[in-house]
């Protein structure tokens, strides 16, 4: 196999170093043949970002007859050296809401549902903590990680209670008095200072660790190397903080992708310039030498669950011939939330089946407006696309789901999938011969928009991220690639394998986080075939929650329709006058007026 310059320069180098390998570059040849390199006697840990690329490693690392790596997770490691010292019990998943209320067992009071809100709080704080690099809680400002203006009121007004049983229950971990997490004993292996019996470690997907996995690998005595790509993070949500750049080693760089063509290459450093209307950004150069001509596979990929599902129902709406479709990361995953909240039992709140309902949580809610209060008040991001998916097709979802259902095809089958679904972190590390992309993507005017609305420079790390979920998905494919235009850079070329396709756009930039909003284009044209295709008519939604629209969808909220709304919000008009005039729910337009802050506005002005 010849090998490139970049990669000869790698393969020769010693010491520490950091390897910055773009999309399809062939990092993982890159690093067996650098280990092939070292003594045979070497002890070399291959340390994986989970446990899919772990099995994968190892058995390439043996068919290379490399017997002296050892491929590890940093939670497989954590595993060995503390559940099994301390006797724990591990929780499969991680606490959700109702059962952490119910082992808190405290009565704040105040606004509905407090306790819930301050275990959800809890959780996160926990989280947090466990994939820091912090050694007490109380090092850490949980306000950092919120966003909403609400949801930081509450905990501003609750922080000493909220930080106080975040240690309690780390506290009752520690004593095996309840079940710990994966994240615990991760946290409790990094403060134990473990010196791991290696001469070399290798840690790949560098971009996507905690600030607990860096700091274990960090104060290891071993000749280091950690490969990544710094513009493919885009876990920040999960608390990684893009390790590769939070080290100082030589830096060599693999810019040739073997995946893609020039064409696509092109695109992807377009859309990575974008970064320079954040602050500094160093070009990178990427050399596309892929020439796959075939397309085998087919995937649509989007930036959330929502934006998604609402593609599948207008996929299979429109193709009935097609018998085989799969989702990456199992079906069942995208209609239920990590709390344990279903798709089902968001509807079942809204058509008032509450005996139906079998999450503790949203039992305890009396409808769909509670269940928006709740969700200001916690960031919920997954609740709030399943209002938004209830709120748009309400009882239609169980046929729709079970249409899709019947055509997916089991993982074992998934190599016979006409058409493949993902959310771009799903489909981390794969690749297809042609992707087509989702429109609910960040574009240069709608990054620009959200960056001129930034106070002081905050959430530049959460646009910088949205860039990277774009960079990804472009990378995904071998060969052709299907984009809305209005996601294309200005200016673009056209380009063979580069397909712009045309969607109608708002007047003005959706203000909406990507997190809880898809474009209207996909609301508007997936609802009218959905209705069409299952036969549904326009009724009266029950309690009000989900009114009948004329035109069978919401618009996302743009400048003028919110100051629109602002101007008859404090003029005095009531929310079912404005659910009326906008043609939305009164739970959507409530939601707004909390969004805008307009309640404090009225109460100071009125």
């Amino acid at each position: 196999m010849k090998l490139s310059k970049e990669q000869e320069a790698i393969i020769r180098s010693s010491g520490n170093i950091r390897i910055n390998a773009v999309a399809g570059s062939g990092k993982t040849t890159t690093v067996i043949e650098y280990a092939k390199a070292r003594p045979s006697d070497t002890r070399i840990l291959y340390l994986a970002f989970n446990k899919s690329v772990k099995l994968e490693a190892a058995a390439r690392f043996a068919e290379a007859g490399l017997h002296n790596v050892k491929t590890e997770t940093a939670h497989s490691l954590a595993y060995k050296a503390i559940v099994f010292k301390h006797a724990y019990t591990v929780r499969t998943q991680g606490y959700k809401t109702h059962e952490l209320a119910g082992l808190l067992g405290l009565d704040i009071g105040g606004e509905k549902h407090s306790l819930y809100i301050l275990a959800n709080h809890i959780i996160k704080f926990m989280n947090y903590f466990c994939n820091s690099a912090a050694k007490k809680v109380q090092e850490l400002n949980y306000l950092d990680l919120i966003a909403d203006d609400k949801a930081r009121l509450f905990v501003k007004n609750h922080y000493k209670l909220i930080e106080q049983q975040t240690r309690q229950i780390l506290a009752r971990m520690d004593r095996g008095e309840i079940d710990i997490t994966h994240d615990f004993y991760l946290k409790k292996f990094q403060l134990s200072d473990p010196v791991l019996p290696y001469d070399l470690i290798l840690f790949d997907e560098g971009q996507d660790a905690s600030a607990a996995m860096l700091d274990i690998f960090m104060k290891q005595p071993a000749v280091k190397v950690i490969v990544g790509d710094t513009h493919q993070q885009i876990y920040g949500w999960r608390n990684a903080v893009n390790s590769l750049e939070q080290t100082d080693y030589p830096t060599h760089m693999l810019g040739s992708s073997f995946r893609f063509s020039d064409d696509i290459a092109r695109l992807a450093m377009a859309v990575l310039d974008w970064k320079s209307h954040l602050g500094s950004y160093t070009p990178v150069q990427i050399l596309g030498k892929g020439h796959v001509k075939d397309v085998k596979s087919k995937a649509i990929l989007a930036r959330t669950n929502l934006g998604l599902l609402l593609r599948a129902i207008e996929f299979v709406t429109e193709h009935p011939n097609v018998q085989k479709i799969y989702f990456e990361g199992n079906i069942h995953s995208y209609t239920y939330a990590d709390d344990g909240s279903s798709l089902y039992d968001v509807l079942n709140l809204h058509l008032q089946k509450t005996h139906l309902i079998k999450d503790p949580l949203m039992k305890q809610m009396k409808d769909l407006e509670e269940l928006d209060e709740y969700v200001g008040n916690t960031e919920d991001a997954q609740l709030a696309m399943m209002l938004e998916i209830v709120r748009e097709y309400g009882r239609e979802i169980p046929d729709i789901i079970r249409s899709i259902k019947e055509r997916h095809v089991d993982n074992s089958e998934r190599h016979t999938a006409e058409m493949v679904f993902s959310t771009v972190h799903r489909c981390k590390g794969m690749e297809y011969d042609e992707v087509t992309l989702v429109d609910d993507f960040t574009g240069e005017a709608g990054l620009m928009k959200r960056l001129a609305m930034l106070k002081d420079g905050d959430g530049k790390a959460k646009l910088n991220e949205d860039i990277n979920l774009l960079y990804v998905a472009i990378t995904r494919t071998r060969n052709l690639l299907y984009i809305p235009e209005h996601l294309l850079p200005a200016g673009f070329p056209a380009m063979p394998q580069i397909h712009p396709v045309k969607a109608p756009v708002t007047e003005d930039p959706v203000l909406e986080l990507p997190d809880f909003a898809t474009t209207a284009h996909f609301r508007k044209t997936t609802k009218a075939k959905t209705q069409k295709t299952y036969g549904k008519k326009a009724e009266k939604q029950v309690g009000g929650s989900s009114a009948a629209r004329p035109d069978g969808a919401y618009q996302p909220w743009t400048v003028r329709l919110d100051a629109e709304l602002s101007s008859l919000f404090v003029s005095g008009k009531s929310i079912a006058a404005l659910a009326q005039h906008f043609g939305r729910s009164k739970g959507a337009v409530w939601a707004r007026v909390r969004k805008l802050n307009l309640e404090d506005h009225y109460r100071e002005n009125g």
